[in-house]
């Protein structure tokens, strides 16, 4: 497989000084999936079409983790573009990818945090545009310093969700509920900007991918005929 994350990942490796080394990465992972290869996700990655695009800026090892689920929206979106964020240089051709014109950007952050002319909450069609969301694939406090330290962003509407559930991620601790994993705010943004399928998919896919990597982690039996599977299935 190559998309955009894997790319990136394989970038970042290849500049690496020693070696990542995950927890729980002593078992052989599926390069594909990144997940043990007893309890491999590629069967189950789904195929649906979106009319949006993700931009994912990804924090320094973010693209090495194995719990990372921009992953999971380059698997499923077929334009997903993925660039690793420094603070002192910018890749020329995110910021080309920026300029284009059939898009229309939205860098997705809180809107507490920002100043109110800038803040939307819609994904209002434009013509001959189509939504490009950008997303800070980071912890919180990573995130919130990429936010302020990222000027070029400064020019696109933020685009500050509003939802009514809480996180159901389980592969990493947050200490709020309303934090949410980078796959999550990706489903949130495709079903905002009409894309439902691609956000019902996604949001199935993150929880068969929690699944398999848990019952990996914890050498638990896996039921593919469980509520979970059988709800990603159709978008098979």
């Amino acid at each position: 497989m190559s998309h955009a994350v894997s790319r990136l990942r394989a970038e970042r490796l290849a500049r690496s000084v020693k070696p990542f080394v995950a927890r729980g990465s002593r078992a052989p992972r599926c390069p594909d999936c990144r997940v043990i290869f007893d309890y491999c996700l590629c069967a189950w990655r789904p195929r649906v079409p979106a009319e949006s695009a993700v931009c994912l800026l990804m924090h320094d090892t973010e693209p090495l983790k194995p719990t990372n689920t921009g992953w999971l929206i380059a698997d499923i979106i077929d334009d997903t573009s993925a660039f690793g964020w420094q603070r002192t240089v910018v890749d020329e051709q995110l910021l080309a990818l920026l300029d284009q014109p059939q898009w229309q950007p939205y860098i997705v952050f809180p809107g507490e945090f920002v100043e109110p002319s800038r803040v939307v909450t819609e994904v209002r069609p434009q013509s001959g545009k189509r939504p490009l969301f950008i997303l800070l694939d980071a912890t919180w406090t990573e995130a919130r310093k990429m936010f302020r330290k990222s000027p070029y962003l400064d020019r696109f509407p933020v685009l500050s969700l509003e939802p009514e559930q809480i996180s159901r991620y389980r592969l990493r601790r947050s200490k709020r509920d309303d934090h949410f994993c980078t796959a999550e705010v990706a489903a949130m943004c495709l079903e905002l900007a009409g894309d439902q399928s691609a956000a019902q998919a996604l949001d199935a896919y993150l929880d068969v991918f929690s699944t398999h990597y848990l019952g990996a982690k914890f050498q638990l039996p896996l039921d593919i005929d469980d509520a979970v599977h059988q709800r990603l299935k159709p978008f098979l």
